[in-house]
């Protein structure tokens, strides 16, 4: 019998690869993350079109789109937050979908503009994502420790989360992310609202993290964080992947903002109009 929470199975069609989809696994070792004809609709509008992607296993990956493209999206059904219309997301080889127990226990999730348990201080937040995957309390205390001096917010930790600001929430939540020390961290959009100092250790965290074996997939509006931070990048535009692969690859000798414009268009070049422009 099939189980009704399941996503359909995907058609021959919807599991067709875009045109031009990123590194395949190598030496028999499967990607960190692998999304076969990925499709979602919302009414009338296709917010990812039979989109595939390998991200290799010990990468910095980058994802990168307009407004709209179809990232958050992606990257929820990627994570076992929407249920696709079609196709596979698999962590590591298994099924987010089919067993997502073992593969969400493989997977660090920080998802944009998801709520937070706010009422909890910062310490009960990341002690309570521990619980949830099983860790014993001596374990998660000294953990929940390290975490909170590792963002900087030792001195926040008894404070309750309503009271974070917008980058000590994002903080938080990355913690709360990697309480469970993953083999996957999917971050959407996580220096959003992070004042510079913060990012740029968040950034260590993070390259640390691939330095020692784990695989970071971060979405992002700033091309040039995404070109100084990731090893390799996709860019999707109207819920489609356009080109994927190692940065250098993808810019293909120009900076990666000029090569996002270029496939993606839109741009506008004007002095827009004459009463904005002083004499």
């Amino acid at each position: 019998m099939t189980d009704p929470a399941m996503p359909p199975t995907p058609s021959a069609a919807a599991t067709t690869p875009a045109a031009v989809t990123s590194d395949s696994s190598t030496h028999g070792v499967p990607p960190a993350l692998e999304l076969r004809g990925l499709h979602k609709r919302f009414g009338q509008k296709v917010a990812v079109a039979d989109l595939s992607l390998r991200v290799p296993a010990g990468s910095f990956y980058g994802l990168v789109g307009p407004n709209g493209a179809g990232k958050t999206t992606t990257l929820s059904m990627a994570t076992g937050l929407l249920a696709p219309d079609a196709g596979q997301a698999l962590v590591h080889g298994v099924d987010v979908w089919r067993d997502p127990v073992t593969a969400k226990a493989m997977l660090g999730n920080l998802a944009d503009g998801v709520k937070l348990f706010d009422r909890l201080t910062g310490e009960q937040l990341v002690t309570y994502n521990g619980l949830l995957f099983g860790i014993p309390h001596d374990e998660i205390a000294r953990r929940a420790a390290d975490l909170l001096a590792l963002m900087d917010m030792t001195d926040a930790a008894g404070t309750m989360v309503v009271d974070y600001s917008a980058g000590m929430t994002k903080k938080i939540a990355l913690a709360c992310a990697l309480v469970h020390a993953p083999r996957l961290l999917v971050l959407d959009e996580p220096f959003e609202s992070v004042d510079p100092v913060s990012a740029a250790n968040i950034q260590d965290i993070l390259t640390s993290y691939v330095a020692g074996g784990g695989t970071v997939i971060v979405s992002s509006h700033s091309m040039d964080l995404v070109q100084r931070m990731c090893d390799h990048v996709a860019i999707v535009a109207a819920g489609r992947l356009l080109v994927a692969g190692t940065v250098d690859d993808v810019r293909a000798g120009q900076s990666l903002q000029d090569r996002f414009v270029e496939l993606v268009g839109g741009r506008r070049h004007t002095e827009g109009p004459e009463w904005l422009r002083r004499s």
